[in-house]
């Protein structure tokens, strides 16, 4: 038989199906590739134990006949998730050994949908960053490139399921999160419409922009995971109230006639090896029937500092609950009540959740909240009316970098604002609420993935899908596995 972490979850679906191989075995084979590739550091928790319960039940459910189509399937889940069996610390001593008492709404669905969980992959602190260096647990490594970030902050999604040590993971996209990482470690990975999926039991770090999705070996793969996380869910205000949706459905309606829009200005300022692959792709778009369409994305540029307001003015409130007293970590030694919030606060966050916390705080102050807090609200508005107007008008899906060059040194760049400007093609589909997938389109000669960002209209979820689809059947790179792995 063949080594069965490099099987899709297409494809373990059929195994399991055709009772070929037991959920446990498939389970073992993955905790026995986890154990082997320790050193990436993508996993912060992983009980063994736990796992092969589940996978035994799985296994009981797949004989009587009582399985539904993922029962069995191991899946990884994000940090930013609350689990009831797996520690959910965001990254950070905070948190540290914090064992929720409920799980996240994605968890549950999943579950429900007959999932096997292997355990908690490494972030961001907060999901606070673009390079998974941030974690309070130590960095977590690129497959490709031990010397080279794996993105962030879902850095520990898209290692694990590049290394293979997952079929599919969780992940959480504030500003580029998904997107990012699955395209420096060479997967698929998407983010929703803001509010399909449900927020609940997400640890918050910007709630007007926190989304989940998942990442995975292909958009396939995506399609069926991501139809069991997204719906309705009462729980969350913010919850798009839309009946359940099937994306595998639409997958291989191909791209004939669809209009995909090239933002030229964005592409051409990425580094030359990327921006060819970029026009490679989208020649292949061309052969397969789409028409390109040149757009151009003007307020959209603005993105970086308007994000780099709103995102940290609401981290600002949602960190605000850590403070020693009803959650998190609290300092030992104090002198009073305020003593305590202040030490605990300065132990259990890291560097750059202070540094969000602090600017966060500083936009929302008295003299200050109209002149950056409100003007950022407005030309928020304006990028998302932008992006309205140009579906409406110009084209179908969008097609544009999602960084301007492959996963870059640990200590490339040391400054935070070189780190905040890697987002500068991924916050404006996320201001706008907009689902976006990036996919992988070439390597460089580094040897490292290059990846493509397709952004479509809200809720068009299938369309992102069956568009990355129509690629992936007429290329392999996402079929390419790093060495060793």
């Amino acid at each position: 038989m063949t080594d069965l972490t490099h099987s899709t979850v297409a494809e373990l679906k059929k195994l399991l199906t055709a009772k070929e191989v037991s959920a446990k075995e498939v389970a073992q084979a993955y905790l026995d590739k986890i154990e082997k590739t320790s050193s990436l550091n993508a996993f912060l928790d992983v009980r063994p134990e736990v796992t092969l319960k589940e996978a035994e039940e799985a296994d009981k459910k797949i004989r009587s006949g009582e399985a539904s189509p993922l029962t069995g399937i191991p899946i990884a889940h994000k940090d930013i998730f609350v689990t009831r069996k797996w520690a959910s610390t965001a990254a950070s001593k905070m948190l540290e050994n914090y064992m929720s008492p409920f799980d996240a709404t994605v968890v549950e669905r999943l579950q429900n949908a007959g999932f096997v969980c292997l355990g908690k992959t490494n972030c961001d602190e907060f999901a606070m960053g673009s390079t998974t260096a941030n974690s309070a647990y130590g960095k977590t490594y690129n497959p490709w490139d031990a010397n080279a970030v794996p993105g962030g902050s879902s850095g520990g999604s898209a290692s694990c399921v590049a290394a293979r040590i997952a079929p599919a993971a969780t992940a959480t996209d504030t500003g580029g999160s998904i997107r990012q990482p699955a395209a420096f470690c060479g997967v698929t990975g998407i983010k929703p419409t803001y509010g399909r999926p449900s927020r609940w039991g997400m640890i918050a770090f910007a709630s007007s922009l926190d989304t989940a999705g998942i990442i995975a070996q292909s958009a396939e793969d995506c399609a069926i995971v991501l139809s069991e996380m997204i719906g309705f869910d009462k729980r969350d205000s913010t919850s798009i109230e839309l009946p359940p949706e099937d994306l595998t459905v639409g997958l291989n309606a191909g791209v004939k006639g669809l209009r995909i829009g090239v933002p030229r200005a964005w592409i051409d300022k990425a580094e030359p090896g990327l921006r060819d692959a970029i026009y490679k792709a989208l020649s292949v778009y061309e052969s397969l029937g789409a028409v390109l369409v040149d757009i151009k994305l003007d307020k959209a540029n603005l993105g970086v500092p308007v994000y780099y307001i709103i995102a940290p003015a609401e981290a600002s409130s949602n960190l605000g609950r850590f403070d020693g007293v009803r959650y998190g970590h609290r300092a030992k030694d104090y002198n009073d009540l305020l003593d305590m919030i202040k030490k605990s606060r300065d132990e259990g966050f890291g560097p750059e959740p202070k540094r969000r916390i602090l600017i966060g705080t500083y936009v929302l102050s008295h003299g200050y909240y109209d002149a950056y807090y409100i003007k950022a609200q407005q030309v928020r508005r304006l990028i998302a009316q932008e992006f309205d107007a140009i579906f409406k008008n110009e084209c179908d899906v969008i097609a544009a970098p999602v960084s301007t060059d492959a996963a870059f040194r640990f200590d490339a760049k040391a400054d935070p604002l070189s780190l905040y400007l890697s987002d500068l093609y991924t916050v404006p589909g996320s201001l706008a609420g907009l689902p976006g997938l990036s996919l992988p389109c070439g390597m460089s000669e580094g040897k490292l993935p290059y990846g493509l960002q397709l952004i479509a209209p809200k809720c068009e979820e299938g369309r992102l899908l069956g568009t990355a689809h129509a690629y992936q059947q007429a290329t392999d790179w996402h079929k390419l596995v790093p060495a060793g792995y």
